[in-house]
C-alpha cells in the first residue's frame, strides 16, 4: 500500500554502485557506551542492535583513530588492531536488518582530553577562550602519522565488516580546525591560503580512499561530514562560499556522500540567503553524490519535508527516542512514531552516560523530550 511517505523509502544509489535501502540515516552520535579502553561493550551492542531498523544507513558516533584523537569517556576506539574483534560484533548488530552500517573516523584535535593525554595538538598553538589548555602546534611528523592513522582505521573498519566509513570533518574537530582560518595560522604547506587550508582534509580523504580500495571490499562507502560555516562570535573561520569550494574538491575525489552537519535545523540557511545550506550543497554536488541533511527531524512529516533540502535525512535525537522510525513508516504506522520518551525507557537501550549528558545542567545538548524531569 502506498503512502505519502513513500519518497523516504526509496533506495538511493551511491557513486560506487552500492545502494542504500531508504532515504533515512542514523546520525553519528557519541553515546558513551564503550569500555574504558575504547573496546566495544555489551551496552554498545544492545544500543545498535535495537536501532538496526531505525534507518537505511547507520552511522556510528566518532571512533577515535589514535590516542591523541580521544575526546570523551565511553568513546569507541578504532586505533588498534585488537579493536576489530569488538567492532565485528558492532557491525553485525547495526546491519542485522539489511541496512548499511558506517563507522565514523575521528580526531578531536584541540578538543581532546588534556587530563588524559597530558598534551593536545591543533594546527596552530593558539589560546582559545573556550579551552583551559593551549594546544601545541602539531608537527609535520605528527601530521603524516595522523593521515596514516586515518587510513589504518579505515582498513580496520572494513575488516570488521562495516560497509564503509565516514570522515568526521565537522563540529570544530581536527579536520575542520585545519580548514578554519580562525584556528589555522600556519605558514607551511598546511595553512595560509584557502587551497593550503584544504590540504589536510583532502590528504586524509585520499589516504582513506587508498586504504578502502586496497581492502578489496567491493562497493565500500566513503562519506565526508562537514559543517558548512564556522563562526565564533566575531571570529569567522570560514563561510559557506569557502566550504562549497572544499565540498567540490571532496566530491572530485569520488566521495560517496556529503553529510551536512547542522544544529539549527535541516532548513537552516546562511545569513542573507534565500536558499538553505542543504540546497546550496546539493547545487554544488550537482548530482555527483547524495547529500545527507540533519537536525530537528522528529516525525515522518519532518523527514519528508527535509528531503526538500537533501537527498537523505539523518535522525539524531529521533533515533534515540524512536528506534523503529523507518520500520513504522514502512509498515504504514507513521502516526505511531514516538516524539518523546513516553514509553519504556529500558527498551530504548540508551547508555546511562548518554542520558546523564542530555540531562546535565548547562549541557550543550537539549534535553531528550520526556526526560526533562528525570
Amino acid at each position: 500500500m502506498s503512502s505519502k511517505y513513500d519518497a523516504l523509502l526509496q533506495p538511493i544509489p551511491l557513486p560506487n554502485g552500492t545502494t542504500i535501502p531508504s532515504r533515512t540515516a542514523m546520525a553519528p552520535m557519541l553515546v558513551m557506551g564503550a569500555n574504558e579502553d575504547g573496546s566495544v561493550s555489551e551496552t554498545d551492542l544492545a544500543y545498535f542492535d535495537r536501532r538496526s531498523d531505525v534507518a537505511g544507513l547507520i552511522i556510528t558516533g566518532a571512533a577515535y583513530i589514535n590516542e591523541s584523537a580521544f575526546v570523551l569517556e565511553g568513546q569507541i576506539s578504532v586505533s588498534r588492531d585488537e579493536d576489530v574483534i569488538g567492532l565485528k560484533k558492532l557491525a553485525q548488530a547495526a546491519k542485522k536488518s539489511g541496512n548499511k552500517a558506517i563507522l565514523q573516523l575521528f580526531h578531536a584535535g584541540r578538543e581532546a582530553v588534556y587530563e588524559r593525554l597530558g598534551r593536545i595538538v591543533a594546527p596552530s598553538a593558539i589560546e582559545f577562550p573556550f579551552l583551559k589548555h593551549v594546544p601545541e602546534e602539531i608537527t609535520e611528523e605528527e601530521i603524516q602519522t595522523t593521515i596514516g592513522d586515518f587510513g589504518r582505521a579505515a582498513r580496520r573498519a572494513i575488516e570488521a565488516g562495516f560497509d564503509g566509513v565516514e570522515i568526521h570533518g565537522a563540529n570544530h574537530y581536527l579536520l575542520q580546525q585545519f580548514f578554519s582560518a580562525y584556528s589555522n595560522r600556519r605558514t607551511d604547506q598546511w595553512g595560509g591560503t584557502l587551497e593550503k587550508r584544504m590540504a589536510f582534509p583532502l590528504a586524509v580523504l585520499q589516504e582513506v580512499q587508498r586504504a578502502v580500495k586496497e581492502s578489496g571490499k567491493e562497493g565500500a562507502i566513503v562519506g565526508y561530514r562537514i559543517s558548512p560555516e564556522e563562526i565564533h562570535g566575531e571570529n569567522v573561520g570560514y563561510r559557506i562560499d569557502e566550504s562549497l569550494q572544499l565540498i567540490d574538491k571532496i566530491i572530485s575525489e569520488k566521495v560517496d556522500y556529503i553529510h551536512v552537519s547542522l544544529a539549527a535545523g535541516y532548513d537552516a540557511a546562511p545569513e542573507g540567503s534565500e536558499k538553505s545550506f542543504g540546497k546550496l550543497v546539493k547545487e554544488q554536488a550537482a548530482g555527483r553524490c547524495p547529500v545527507i541533511i540533519v537536525s530537528n527531524i522528529f516525525t515522518a512529516d519532518d523527514a519528508l519535508d527535509a528531503l526538500n533540502h537533501g537527498d537523505m535525512v539523518a535522525l539524531a535525537r529521533a533515533a534515540l527516542i524512536e528506534p523503529d522510525f523507518t520500520r513504522k513508516i514502512r509498515e504504514n504506522r507513521a502516526q505511531e512514531i514516538h516524539t518523546a520518551i513516553e514509553h519504556n525507557l529500558a527498551d530504548l537501550h540508551i547508555p546511562p552516560k548518554a542520558i546523564d549528558m542530555f540531562n546535565m545542567e548547562g549541557s550543550i545538548w537539549p534535553p531528550l523530550p520526556g526526560l526533562e524531569n528525570e
